[in-house]
């Protein structure tokens, strides 16, 4: 199926450490680049988060964030009972000797080692992840197939379009072959000293021949079968269809140069019209 390069999803997860959330957003780029964003507890995940975006994606400039949202409260900070322990038992023997001090409760949780936090499990938070962002990958794809499936559609409208062209060309050429001939035969018959029939039917054939262009209107028939070909795979096909598009424009170029006719003209024009929308559109896939 045809994927577009271009497509955001997100999601979050709520873990004992906190909230996990992850965004993935991309845009169109002739190779895989992977920027990625992530809070220090999951740094040592980069490695394995970019081999799975790579396992899943083939291109596109994608933009990758985890963030990790820690709860306020409920048991974020606990108090440490051992320290505070010794800090009074250490109070209780300077009040002792020194009647009047005076322990201030604030100053007392700043005391390091009083207040501490629960700590994070790094296997199992990195394992949350990664299941997180699976789950992202399968919505950011699923948005890349919706899109696509637009752009296939546009695309084969525009193929069948260059076909119908193809096929219009085909049969308008003996129209035009017999019309350059008569032209040919009576500018011959106009000369002063007439040519003898041989050599006026070798003039012809050769000017005939120049503008022959059954070969380029085949080509342009299997371009046609290949491009529809393609787009039913599924697989990433952006490349192979540009270089089908680099052949599309030779035979229409070749159709230009030939031409002799303004119905012929105007119809390789048409085409490279067409053959120009195609390329837009395939700048968008996969």
């Amino acid at each position: 199926m045809i994927r577009s390069m271009t497509a955001f999803a997100s999601g979050e997860r709520v873990t004992p450490w906190g909230t996990l959330g992850c965004e993935l957003r991309s845009v169109n780029h002739r190779f895989l680049e992977l920027g990625v964003r992530l809070p220090d507890e999951l740094r040592a995940l980069e490695p394995a988060l970019r081999e799975r975006v790579a396992s899943r994606v083939a291109r596109g400039k994608i933009d990758l964030a985890l963030r990790l949202r820690t709860a306020d409260g409920d048991g974020a900070l606990q108090l440490n009972p051992g320290r505070l322990r010794e800090l009074s038992e250490l109070a209780l023997d300077l009040e002792a000797r020194f009647p009047r001090l005076q322990t201030d409760l604030t100053q007392l949780l700043q005391f390091p080692g009083v207040l501490q936090t629960q700590s994070a499990d790094p296997a199992a938070l990195q394992a949350q992840a990664l299941e997180l962002l699976e789950q992202v990958l399968d919505e950011f794809i699923r948005a890349r197939e919706r899109e696509g499936s637009k752009l296939s559609a546009v695309i084969i409208e525009r193929v069948d379009g260059i076909a119908a062209i193809a096929a219009e060309v085909r049969t308008l050429m003996p129209i035009i072959r017999t019309g350059q001939r008569n032209k040919l035969e009576a500018r011959m018959a106009d000369l002063a000293q007439p040519l003898d029939s041989g050599r006026l039917e070798q003039e012809l054939v050769m000017w005939l021949q120049k503008l022959d262009v059954d070969e380029e209107l085949d080509r342009l028939d299997s371009h046609v079968s290949e491009a529809r070909r393609v787009l039913k795979l599924k697989e990433a096909v952006g490349r192979r269809l540009d270089f089908l598009l680099q052949e599309f424009n030779r035979e229409a170029n070749t159709l230009g140069s030939k031409s002799v006719d303004a119905r012929s003209s105007a119809a390789a024009v048409e085409l490279k019209v067409l053959i120009d929308q195609v390329r837009e559109q395939i700048q968008n896939i996969e």
